[in-house]
């Protein structure tokens, strides 16, 4: 099955702006700017995700701190070369943007109310790596590489979380799958060989269900909707 373009990565996220927006990069005399989106959980924290925007979607006093906003778009990657050594950075490249009524109430998430879920189809890059929690949960890292318009691929890390995550243990290196989740955001400290520590955030997908493509075996596919609220 051809995969289209525009359709294996897509995304919708609710939220309020958490910055005031910056000057990101300029493309064929084109701006693009950035600001963090405060995506609420089920279990009432949030996950902050960055956001790039195109000039042309917004007019000047729209994108202000506290504006309640709906963002379709692509959870997108790119490499950024610090002190010689290659960093994976994520952001979501929005595509519409959708300014939303009732700006003084709080966004809240519901079961029954899309904030957050993220669509991707793409390939297993790298071996899944599973492990358990001293509490015996069971999880499993992948890194999927979904193809992009003019040769390019976004290389995007997910999680998946008990027989999810079994399910992608045992997935091989060019598997491709397609998957439904959301992104979400992780604090973390980062040492560095001089003793000191960095506090930096990772961005992923946790996964919610997923199944393989080309695949019409109902073994091979997963619906645990467990999406985790942690």
């Amino acid at each position: 099955m051809e995969t289209n373009i525009l359709e294996n990565n897509s995304l919708v996220l609710v939220g309020k702006i958490t910055d005031e927006k910056k000057f990101s990069h300029e493309i064929y005399g084109e701006k693009f700017y950035s600001f963090n989106l405060s995506v609420p959980r089920l279990s009432g924290n949030a996950d902050i995700i960055p956001i790039t925007i195109s000039e042309r979607l917004f007019k000047e006093d729209e994108l202000v701190v506290d504006k309640k906003v709906r963002v379709r778009g692509q959870f997108r990657s790119y490499n950024s070369y610090e002190k010689e050594k290659n960093r994976l950075i994520l952001t979501v490249f929005a595509k519409d943007v959708e300014f939303l009524e009732n700006q003084e109430e709080e966004v809240t998430a519901s079961k029954d109310f899309l904030s957050n879920e993220v669509v991707l189809v793409g390939y297993i890059c790298k071996a899944p790596i599973y492990r358990q929690t001293p509490f015996g949960r069971e999880i499993a890292d992948i890194l999927l590489a979904v193809n992009r318009a003019y040769n390019k691929s976004d290389y995007i890390p997910c999680i998946a979380w008990g027989r999810n995550a079994r399910f992608c243990s045992k997935m091989d290196v060019g598997t491709e799958v397609r998957l439904i989740g959301r992104v979400q955001s992780r604090n973390y400290e980062k040492k560095h060989e001089d003793g000191t520590i960095e506090p930096r955030v990772a961005y992923e997908v946790s996964i919610a269900s997923l199944e393989l493509v080309n695949q019409d075996d109902d073994d091979n596919k997963e619906d645990s909707q467990e999406q985790q609220e942690a």
